[in-house]
């Protein structure tokens, strides 16, 4: 058996072009020292799914003692090891996606996207699992996914991983320290892992995908430094950098403020990717004139969270305006509108800000943000509703800031249930893994003529909505006649 997947697996990395000709006795020799075998023989075979191969390996290694479990995490640890040895070293990948970048920007990424697919570094056979969908609204198509690609911890590996001894090496998972490790379990394996360097305001980063790309091309842009996130005037400077580097993807940045901010703000990075997110769709609502800055267009954005839009041709120029714009937000303070910028020494007031090419402008979304709680809204102020956490209570984050809903797994599973329970017309609060969506359903299940047919659709809507009002919450200005009156307050002081 374990012969027949080293030949189907040596077999995928040259039709893959991961290994060269030359290198298959070398690759398979590798191969045969991880698996413990003496002897091999060529066989001719068909062309499999990569995942069905290192599943089976991964069987094989389980069924012969090699890992102790065949749990996720210590599954994927070890198709990662064997990845490894299949993926080219990072001068190699390097050498290459420089060459092309002579050529054409979108060619270098085309290939480095396609490497990180087929070293298994992007695991396509859990994200083709994700569902999605896109949803008219007030504000134009929103998109909706329910991830899936990223696997649930087993019981199994939180035990483990609770008794492990703790590494500082790598400090986290951005950490340019992760190309090539081994990992454990508790962090990743990345032995098929490759980054990319680049120069953004003469400073090192790097250049990755995410391993669960929530979108087309969803890349990540480290600091080369271990050093926290902080948006400032040079954080502009960058992704508008960056989108020159690469004018087909877009470029932003979590906030720096916790509750408003990511998941990582120990490691400065930002997001882009190949994808038009709804929010750039989205028109001005209203234009202004920020004095100085009269050869910009700017204005306020028709979208739920309260967004500035800058428009120009020079990006000094476009980071100056910025850094203006954040400058007097971090200070202002509007107690009609609720709007601190700080309680007690501890600062309330940051920016999203997200960069991309517009017809042949350079264009900058400034996302007003704060962070301010309550002995109410403990969660925050500007935070989805307690009324809407049954479908998110994480977070605001970035790609979510864009139109773009990353929902948790729990939701697939739970909107299966509840479709059964409500073409059955049974007591949904009878069930305490859906109960919670209880008071949800019964505001709009009289609106709807339900069928087998039609069920799911209209489940979908009614997320799409909750997700709507999830960024309204998050908008520091509301989308009322005061709330607007309230911004044009901050934009009077520009």
């Amino acid at each position: 058996m374990i012969n027949r997947l080293i030949n189907e697996l040596v077999q995928y990395g040259i039709s893959k072009h991961l290994v060269e000709e030359d290198d298959r006795v070398y690759v398979t020799n590798r191969l045969l020292e991880l698996f413990g075998q003496m002897e091999f023989s060529e066989e001719i075979t068909e062309e499999r799914p990569l995942a069905e191969i290192l599943e089976d390996m991964c069987t094989y290694a389980f069924e012969n003692g090699m890992i102790e479990d065949d749990s996720v995490t210590v599954t994927d640890l070890f198709d990662t090891k064997i990845m490894g040895l299949l993926t080219p070293a990072p001068s190699v990948v390097r050498k290459t996606f420089y060459e092309l970048y002579k050529t054409n920007s979108k060619l270098a990424t085309d290939y480095y996207y396609e490497f990180s697919k087929r070293t298994n570094y992007i695991r396509i056979d859990r994200i083709a699992k994700d569902e999605k969908w896109v949803t008219e609204t007030p504000y134009g198509p929103i998109d909706i996914t329910i991830n899936l690609s990223k696997p649930e911890k087993d019981p199994r590996d939180i035990a483990k991983a609770g008794q492990a001894k703790k590494s500082g090496y790598p400090s986290c998972l951005l950490c340019m320290e992760n190309e090539g490790y081994a990992g454990h379990i508790s962090h990743p394996a990345r032995q098929n892992h490759r980054i990319i360097p680049i120069k953004l305001d003469g400073q090192d980063y790097f250049l990755q995908y995410s391993p669960y790309v929530y979108y087309n091309e969803h890349c990540i842009i480290f600091n080369k430094e271990h050093t926290p996130m902080k948006i400032d005037k040079a954080v502009f400077k960058k992704i508008l950098e960056f989108v020159k580097l690469f004018p087909h993807y877009t470029a932003g940045s979590n906030a720096d403020l916790p509750i408003v901010g990511g998941s990582i703000l120990s490691h400065d990075h930002f997001q882009g990717g190949r994808y038009v997110f709804a929010m750039a769709k989205a028109p001005y609502d209203r234009t202004f004139t920020l004095p100085g800055y009269e050869d910009l267009t700017a204005g306020i954005v028709k979208w739920p969270m309260s967004v500035i839009r800058l428009q120009g041709k020079d990006i000094d120029q476009m980071t100056q305006a910025a850094d203006h714009i954040l400058t007097l937000w971090k200070s202002y303070t509007d107690e009609a509108a609720f709007i601190f910028s700080e309680t007690d020494g501890t600062l309330h007031n940051t920016i999203t800000p997200i960069a991309r090419m517009h017809g042949g402008l350079y264009e900058l979304d400034l996302v007003l943000r704060n962070n301010i709680t309550t002995d109410e809204c403990p969660w925050g102020v500007y935070h989805p509703s307690a009324d809407l956490h049954h479908i998110k209570k994480e977070n605001i984050g970035l790609i979510e800031v864009m139109g773009l809903a990353v929902l948790p797994a729990r939701l697939k599973k739970e909107m299966l249930l509840l479709e059964e329970y409500i073409l059955t017309k049974r007591d949904i609060r009878s069930n305490e893994e859906i109960e919670k969506h209880a008071d949800w359903v019964d505001e709009w299940i009289n609106n709807y003529e339900i069928c087998r047919d039609n069920i799911h659709s209209i489940l979908q809507d009614e997320i799409s909505k909750v997700f709507v009002k999830v960024l309204e919450c998050a908008g520091v200005y509301k989308r009322t006649e005061e709330g607007q009156k309230a911004f044009d307050r901050f934009v009077d002081i520009l």
